[in-house]
């Protein structure tokens, strides 16, 4: 039996005892770096690279849409967002658009960056 990759060892431990916080970040940054993936394909005319990795957003955000907590009215606010990313990657797709990409980009670091800021408020609360 062939030894497992010790780095992807080493990243199903970190997902397999990261907490729902954890994960919801990981899945901001994955769905980045797919992002960006993805305008790297278009800019190189790598047609499948961009769409294997819009079509890994999509997912990403579609589970984001799918785990809302309906019962907190702003979650309708993130349901909305959630729909325009969407749009926007089917657009982007469709026209192989990067600058779409980009957008869509910038959306996601903002609200990875938020996250990560009621983490770490979290953090501090709990720690008084």
């Amino acid at each position: 039996m062939v030894g497992q990759n010790p780095y992807a060892q080493y990243n199903n431990s970190k997902i397999l005892t990261a907490s729902p916080a954890e994960l919801t970040l990981m899945l901001y940054d994955g769905a980045i770096k797919f992002c960006n993936i993805a305008i790297m394909g278009i800019e190189k005319n790598d047609i499948q690279k961009a769409h294997t990795n819009i079509v890994k957003v999509q997912r990403i955000i579609e589970e984001f849409r799918s785990t809302l907590d309906r019962k907190y009215p702003v979650s309708e606010d993130f349901d909305r967002v959630y729909v325009y990313l969407l749009q926007r990657l089917l657009e982007a797709n469709m026209k192989k658009d990067a600058e779409i990409l980009k957008e869509v980009s910038v959306h996601l670091h903002s609200m990875r960056d938020t996250w990560k800021e009621v983490m770490r408020l979290n953090r501090e609360k709990s720690a008084i």
